[in-house]
This record gives C-alpha cells, sequence and structure tokens, in this order.
C-alpha cells in the first residue's frame, strides 16, 4: 500500500522549518501556538497524527489549556497517545506555569533608584566586548519582572527599533521600562546618540501609556543616569 496518504506522525518528518523545537530557537516561544508547546512536551504522535496535530487534538478534547490544568492525571493519562510519561510531562509544565503566575511578588526585586539597576547588572554588563542594549521590564510597584536582552552592537537611535524596546512589556504587561546598555570603552559618559534613542523612546513609551523610568548606561565601576542628567526625558 502506498504511504502518499499516511499522515506523518514524526516532528522529524516534518520541515525543519515547521518543527516547534527548531522553531523555538529560531523565533522564541512565544511565537509557537499551544499545539506546538504541546508538541514539544509530546515529541511524536499516533499513527496518523503528528504532535502538532495531537497537540490540537488535547486542546479541542480537554477545553483548551484550562481543561488540561484542570483534568487529572488519570484523565489525561487515558487520552489517545498519551500514556504516564506525557501526562506526567504535561502536568509537570503546567504546574510550573501555575506556580510562576503565583508567584509572590515580595520575592520580586524592586527598583529604588538608579544605583539599584546598576548592583544588578553591573558585573554581567561591565565585562561585555561589545554594547549591548537590555531592557528592565517593572511592574506597578517598579518591582522586575523580567530583563530583555535586545540588541548587541553598535547602538543608536538609526539601527533599535524603537517598536522592538517596547515589544517585550506589551508581551508581560509592564507597566515601565528601564534601558540599560554599556559602554565597552569604560566611560559611561552619554553620547548624542544616547541622548537620542532615550529621547524616542521615551516618546514612544507615553504612547503605548508604559512609562520610561531611565536610561542607564554602564562603564568600567560606574554608570550615569540620563534621568538624572536630565537627557532625553526633558
Amino acid at each position: 500500500m502506498s504511504n502518499k496518504n499516511v499522515t506523518s506522525y514524526r516532528i522529524m518528518d516534518l520541515d525543519v522549518q515547521e518543527r516547534p523545537r527548531e522553531r523555538l530557537a529560531a523565533v522564541g516561544a512565544q511565537a509557537l501556538s499551544k499545539a506546538e508547546l504541546l508538541a514539544i512536551l509530546l515529541r511524536v504522535g499516533v499513527q496518523g497524527e503528528n504532535a502538532v496535530h495531537m497537540g490540537q487534538r488535547l486542546l479541542n478534547d480537554m477545553g483548551g489549556l484550562l481543561g488540561l490544568q484542570s483534568a487529572s492525571f488519570v484523565e489525561l493519562r487515558n487520552q489517545h497517545g498519551i500514556g504516564a510519561a506525557k501526562a506526567a510531562q504535561i502536568k509537570a509544565a503546567l504546574e510550573l506555569g501555575k506556580r510562576l503566575r503565583a508567584l509572590d511578588f515580595g520575592e520580586r526585586p524592586a527598583i529604588h533608584e538608579p544605583r539599584d539597576v546598576f548592583e544588578m547588572v553591573r558585573d554581567e554588563m561591565s565585562a561585555l566586548p561589545q554594547e549591548h542594549l537590555w531592557v528592565m521590564l517593572l511592574t506597578i510597584r517598579n518591582q522586575v519582572i523580567h530583563t530583555e536582552k535586545l540588541y548587541k552592537g553598535s547602538l543608536n537611535a538609526s539601527t533599535v527599533r524603537v517598536a522592538e524596546v517596547f515589544k517585550p512589556a506589551i508581551q508581560h504587561n509592564a507597566a515601565s521600562v528601564i534601558l540599560v546598555h554599556n559602554h565597552p570603552s569604560g566611560d559611561p559618559g552619554p553620547s548624542p546618540e544616547d541622548v537620542t534613542l532615550t529621547r524616542a523612546a521615551v516618546e514612544a513609551g507615553k504612547l503605548l501609556d508604559i512609562k520610561v523610568l531611565d536610561h542607564l548606561i554602564i562603564g568600567h565601576g560606574r554608570f550615569v543616569s540620563l534621568k538624572e542628567q536630565k537627557k532625553g526625558f526633558d
């Protein structure tokens, strides 16, 4: 019998650019669908149904992610093609997500002044051989949600897309951001390009209702706050 009409059930039979694990590595987990994320946990499907299709079937049959979360281990294990090992992997992944959402915000560091930012990034950023731009995402109480390492290389207002600066803030529902970048020369003095970039980000933040609290430049053992110097925040 010809195999042409038999649906592939292995991830490896998909084109490389369509494989969930490779797509995650290339474009990030946030770009994958729920079915693709489940496929990474499932690894393989069943005869006639690859792991992505299987993930979508689970979502449909179980009532989405909330249904998967509320389902018992036995209910999940009894789904076609799942079994104990896959059920355990799915339940473990969902539990980690649940615990992350429930994380006590008191455990997250808060930013009270520019030096707090400097102390958090100085060891790693001071040693970087190239310019890097990081975006620190904050809650309404100035607690750090996440630090996105955004750009590497020569930084100025023409090479940095301001929309990309705010993309992680929107994804994480951040109330405000702090820009941080390093000067490999060791001198944290702001250049005209740094001020231009800051001003562009501040204006964009006003439109998006995401406040830019500061832009720090990190040198060797010292830093400059553009907010304190009133550069780009006028």
